[in-house]
């Protein structure tokens, strides 16, 4: 088993030599951000990282998230841990300084969350959710709910959690049937909610549930729903902490992975109903708490990210380390797959931070272009991480051979631990539909053929190397398919809905392409010959170009020439 090492210097890369701080700097608000300050949240965050949360990340999965009498319990050291983070103002970096936020960029939150989920999935949960929550409030909360329960949630002593999913309502909100009962200055919540990541736990003294649910006069459907606070504990009007609410935890779900995050099915109103709180208007809540999902969503591609490159680590280790024939680093169809995962990985932190970049301007130099821009890039951003992080966390498993299919090697546990980021938070497919419908479609591919000129003109510098020629090849691939995608979906959604999933593929693969081409133009330059690391880079950008950027014109052919096949079968022949 690898110990975690924070990928600092290709962080480093991204955010000074590719000059994704240089551009943080055109902000107002990040003009006067020092370098100092970046690298040493950098480094600090992965100490944290590397000695406090990568230890206990293994034996935790074995320990597992425990219930006894409805009281929930994280493994040994969760807690523990918990609270370093919160003693170190962890929790605090991107938020508003009136709260007690550090006002830090969410390009350097980005690079936090990688080293944590990287370091432990499971424990990271907790405080993903809770950056969710904050989100939330800070845009749909009151004046009053605000100041009651921002400073908790911003320093993290408070977690929070998102309460959608009911027993017989999945993606399906519409279907929701949680009660909401008017009472006064409150509602009485009642019903139940499943797959509740963190519903209850001994982490923080306090947990600030969002909850959607229906008032008595409300429309049936999406437009019927609306969101509350529910606290576990009831929060006086001094901010002190009163009784505890009526909701409990009825049991913990039996995962295939995140065996240490409690999966709580939760149960709100036994008794009197538990008390909420309106945030937002009512029969507005999908609206408020699709505030939260988004934010949920860039950070399980941020997921994606971090367990591969914990997963490349270990396999790497394992490569050198292991003699069959001599080191299996020597076989080629080892080489293939490490450089396969090395490609990806580096690809997919470059797109993260140009993602999180455009998430800075969107807050602190608001416009249309803007949101269009980091609305485009989420679901993307989302769906192609967390897909590739199980790809990658299988082939760390293939490379171990026999020994990565043991439980004792750990490697298996990352591959467990990335199988659920393709389903959080709308699973892929919805993703994909977002994306093409409401992205794309919507606006007639006006963000989209955006983000393709911006690409075109970033790499047209580059465009004589292999991988300049073969991303221009990608975009061109990318810019007509959005074309199709516009004339073919004139009288029915069905083409374009059949072949989302690899149009979001395509703009993942290109997005990489870009990137890595970006890449490949500083670690070109002269006083970089000798330099290992740069070395490193054309390598490694040279492999994406000729392995990876190649499958975008098998996906075409797929949305273009394979879209019926997919819905003539009659329901009866499956």
């Amino acid at each position: 088993m690898t110990d975690y090492v924070p990928p600092l210097r290709d962080m480093q890369f991204c955010l000074h030599e590719m000059g994704v701080i240089d551009r943080l700097r055109k902000l107002s608000a990040f003009e006067n951000l020092g370098n100092d300050v970046i690298d040493a949240v950098l480094e600090g965050s992965g100490t944290f990282a590397r000695e406090v949360l990568a230890p206990i990340n293994h034996t935790a999965d074995i320990e597992g998230a425990s219930i006894s009498d409805g009281v929930v319990s994280t493994p040994d050291g969760f807690a523990e841990a918990y609270q370093k983070f919160v003693d170190g103002g962890w929790a605090s970096l991107p938020f508003n300084p009136v709260y007690g936020g550090q006002n830090l960029p969410w390009v350097l939150a980005a690079a936090t969350q990688e080293m944590w989920i990287s370091a432990n999935t499971s424990w990271s949960l907790c405080q993903i959710l809770t950056t969710g929550a904050v989100e939330l409030l800070s845009e749909h909360g009151t004046d009053e709910q605000k100041s009651l329960y921002l400073g908790k949630l911003i320093s993290g002593s408070w977690s929070g959690t998102m309460n959608l999913t009911e027993p017989h309502a999945g993606s399906d909100l519409g279907k929701l049937s949680c009660k909401a009962i008017p009472a006064g200055d409150h509602y009485n919540i009642q019903g139940q909610k499943i797959y509740i990541t963190y519903g209850d736990h001994d982490m923080a003294d306090n947990i600030i549930h969002f909850v959607l649910a229906r008032t008595p006069e409300a429309n049936s459907g999406p437009k019927g729903i609306s969101l509350f606070i529910v606290p576990k504990v009831l929060v006086n009007p001094d901010g002190t902490l009163g009784a505890l609410n009526d909701l409990r935890c009825l049991s913990l779900e039996k995962k295939l992975g995140i065996n240490a995050s409690p999966t709580c099915v939760m149960s709100y109103g036994d008794n009197d109903g538990a008390v909420g709180y309106l945030v937002g208007e009512e029969g507005r809540g999908l609206n408020a708490m699709f505030t939260m999902m988004n934010n949920a969503r860039l950070n399980i591609g941020i997921s994606g990210l971090a367990i591969a490159e914990r997963a490349y680590q270990q396999a790497r280790d394992y490569a050198k380390e292991r003699h069959q024939f001599g080191p299996i680093v020597k076989h080629p169809d080892i080489r293939r797959m490490l450089m396969t995962m090395k490609a990806q990985i580096e690809a997919m932190r470059a797109v993260i931070f140009d993602a999180a970049l455009a998430l800075d301007y969107a807050k602190k130099s608001p416009g249309i272009a803007q949101q269009a821009r980091i609305n485009l890039l989420i679901p993307m951003v989302k769906a192609w991480c967390a897909d590739l992080g199980v790809e990658i966390t299988s082939l760390a498993l293939q490379i171990h051979g026999g020994a990565g299919f043991m439980e004792s090697t750990g490697v298996a546990q990352h591959f467990r631990d990335a199988r659920i980021a393709p389903i959080y938070e709308g699973t892929n497919g919805i993703q994909s539909i977002d994306l093409i419908s409401r992205k794309v479609l919507r606006d007639k591919g006006t963000a989209m053929f955006a983000w393709i000129n911006d690409a075109r003109e970033t790499i047209k510098n580059g465009a004589k190397n292999d991988v300049g020629q073969a991303t221009q090849q990608g975009l061109d691939h990318l810019a007509e398919l959005t074309d199709w995608m516009l004339e073919n979906s004139v009288t029915t959604v069905n083409p374009a809905l059949a072949g989302a999933n690899a149009y979001l593929r395509i703009f993942g693969v290109v997005a990489g392409g870009v990137q890595l081409n970006n890449a490949t133009e500083l670690a070109n330059q002269p006083r970089y010959k000798t330099s290992a690391f740069h070395n490193a880079k054309l390598i490694t950008a040279k492999f994406y170009s000729s392995h990876i950027l190649p499958q975008i014109s098998g996906l075409r052919q797929t949305i273009e020439y394979g879209y019926e096949e997919v819905m003539t079968l009659p329901d009866t022949s499956f």
